[in-house]
């Protein structure tokens, strides 16, 4: 028998020289992107795949993403006995987990204040799932993202305290908020802060700050979104309460893994990085997923059509977008209520809002993103390129009226397109827009937006290195921009923000076989931090291309010398000038690049190529 060497010779890579080299030459493909080959350690993944009898395809992937010979089983196999920290290493997390405890032992009244994201919603659905197992009640406040922003107000903490609050617990917020919490602390609340958006040196007046992006915290968990904080915290107070003899036969202790599903969507919606800790949440997290305990993602996944079995896909894209909905143009509660729900019929109906709100979202959406577009186009006095992005390092664009729901949506759109930070600022009627914005490559937009604030450039602002969020006056506006794009300038000491598509391998389409896609998707799950493998087809035959669904194309692709012939899609591709040339390639050949994927329909697979890319063949 053939070692799993010799089964794929077929795949040796290419030679270090030319990882640094343009993949068939592709130095401008028809989304102005060079590509480049991921750098791989060639002798380590030879050397994996003989101890771990792996296929080499398995371990140059393994390799390219920064993993070693003692990092295989534990990186296909992320477990939480193995990846788990313990959670007392976050700095406060005594304080907070005691306080915590306190209240449930003493019967006092708790609140949470959580963000109106996916993140907001999945962290105060944990604490709510988990003082309804304790039969206890907790109030949960989600501020209005148009009349209240973001983050903690004195008004909404004073209306808590009226209301007979003892404790407040924020979720993925607080850690900037010190007016508000300031105003909290003397209205009497004890307060706690459970959040992992970047802090700065002075931390506010709560009663325990958690948080991995502390200056001062040395847990090495800053790439955890706040629902995993959450989860740990919870883990924290259990263990407490289980040493104070709390549970009995008559109060059992609650299962608290059963909820890994919520705290999977939240850490891959949020897109952290999936590594560590946070790979083994997701891993886990959608096994439980799988099995439909949630009433809510149950009933969200059935409106939305999901018949295969949830992965990173559907977390991201399918049900992340519908929590979200509710946040960004509807009602700011209905994704906490869903995911904490236990009534089914319940549940269908906040499902059925949610997916109304997203349709909504999407509309408005359209329109924002078409008016930001024009906004990059007509700086071209100014220095636009031939493909439509400007010279800046940041691309910055505001609007009167737009809606802050569709923002940080529009943000991503932006820098998807352009291959650079960007960020869209919603000015209402009295001047001051609120912003969203989303970063690309290596470089920190939250420590450009948190600088810009500590200048007073900016009335409020937070973020981490890929998202951040800020409040400005119109008047400003031209000034932050100078003042981001300077800082990002710096950040990048005078490197050029080049357009690149990293790809993994070059193959042909009579390669792409199921037993080809399953062993990539072994490696999953896949997301931030660890990237779904892309690869290249070499000119390859564009076969019935056509107009499906909202936007996209799909084709059949084919070697160019004959052979079998697998279906193939582009995404949101219409109006693009890759939708353009799958739609009029006319017979002549492609370069390819994009995902393998498997498809079930009806109890069959097939395998599927997600088009993300697309060159013309010269010579």
């Amino acid at each position: 028998m053939n070692t799993p060497i010799q089964q794929n010779t077929a795949l040796q890579a290419q030679d270090t020289a030319e990882q640094f080299s343009a993949v068939l030459d592709v130095a401008r493909s028809v989304l102005d992107k060079k590509w480049m080959f991921t750098q791989t350690d060639e002798r380590l993944a030879v050397a994996m795949a003989q101890a771990h009898a792996l296929p080499l395809i398995v371990t140059r992937l393994l390799s390219a993403r920064g993993i070693g010979m003692d990092g295989v089983i534990g990186f296909m196999n992320p477990t939480l006995r193995d990846q788990m920290p313990d959670p007392y290493v976050l700095r406060d997390m005594d304080r907070a987990a005691t306080r915590i405890a306190d209240a449930i032992e003493k019967g006092e009244s708790v609140a949470v204040f959580g963000d109106y994201d996916v993140d907001g919603a999945t962290s105060s659905a944990l604490l709510k799932r988990f003082f309804n197992a304790l039969g206890l009640p907790l109030a949960v406040y989600i501020p209005d993202r148009i009349k209240e922003g973001y983050g903690p107000n004195a008004a909404a903490l004073q209306s808590l305290r009226d209301q007979g609050a003892d404790l407040l617990v924020t979720v993925d917020c607080g850690i900037t908020a010190y007016d508000a919490i300031a105003a909290g602390t003397a209205a009497g609340l004890d307060i706690v802060i459970l959040d992992h958006h970047r802090a700065e040196p002075a931390l506010p007046d709560a009663h325990a700050v958690v948080n991995p992006n502390r200056i001062d915290d040395d847990s090495s968990l800053g790439h955890m979104a706040a629902v995993g904080v959450t989860f740990l915290a919870i883990v924290a107070v259990n263990r407490l309460l289980r040493q104070r003899g709390f549970y009995n036969d008559k109060k059992p202790e609650p299962h608290i893994l059963k909820w890994l599903d919520i705290v999977a969507l939240g850490t891959v919606c949020d897109v952290v990085p999936l590594t560590g800790i946070n790979r083994a949440f997701v891993a886990q997290g959608l096994k439980v997923m799988a099995m439909r305990q949630n009433p809510g993602l149950v009933a969200l996944g059935d409106i939305a059509g999901v018949s295969a079995e949830a992965g990173t896909f559907h977390a991201g894209f399918v049900y992340g977008p519908r929590v979200n909905a509710g946040g960004r143009v509807g009602e700011a509660a209905l994704g906490w209520r869903l995911l904490s729900t236990e009534d089914p019929l319940e549940a269908r109906v906040l499902a059925s809002k949610l997916h109304d709100y997203n349709t909504e979202r999407k509309a408005i959406e359209d329109g924002v993103l078409a008016e930001a577009l024009d906004m990059v186009a007509a700086r071209g006095a100014n220095g636009i390129s031939a493909q439509g992005a400007n010279n800046d390092d940041v691309i910055m664009v505001a609007g009167e009226g737009w809606h802050p729901g569709v923002i940080g949506i529009v943000a991503a759109r932006l820098k998807e397109k352009y291959n650079r930070p960007a960020c869209v600022i919603a000015f209402d009627d009295n001047g001051i827009g609120k912003a969203s914005g989303r970063s690309a490559g290596s470089i920190d937009l939250g420590a450009a937006i948190i600088a810009a604030k500590q200048k007073e450039i900016l009335i409020a602002g937070g973020g981490h290195k890929m998202a951040a969020g800020f409040t400005v006056a119109r008047a400003r506006f031209a000034e932050l921009t100078e003042f981001v794009n300077a800082h990002v300038s710096a950040q990048m000491d005078g490197a050029v923000v080049q357009p690149e598509l990293r790809v993994d391998h070059i193959l042909s389409v009579s390669s792409l076989t199921i037993e080809m896609a399953e062993k990539i998707a072994s490696l999953g799950p896949y997301g931030a931090g660890h990237a779904e493998p892309r690869f290249v087809l070499s000119a390859v035959k564009i076969i019935k291309p056509a107009v499906v669904g909202e936007k996209h194309v799909s084709c059949f692709i084919q070697d160019a010398a004959g052979g079998g012939s697998v279906k193939a899609i582009a995404f949101r591709a219409i109006d693009t000038a890759l939708g353009e040339a799958l739609l009029k390639s006319g017979g002549a050949p492609l370069h390819l690049a994009g995902h393998i994927t498997i498809n079930n329909w009806q109890g069959r697979q097939s395998v599927n190529f997600q088009i993300v890319d697309a060159a013309r063949v010269y010579g």
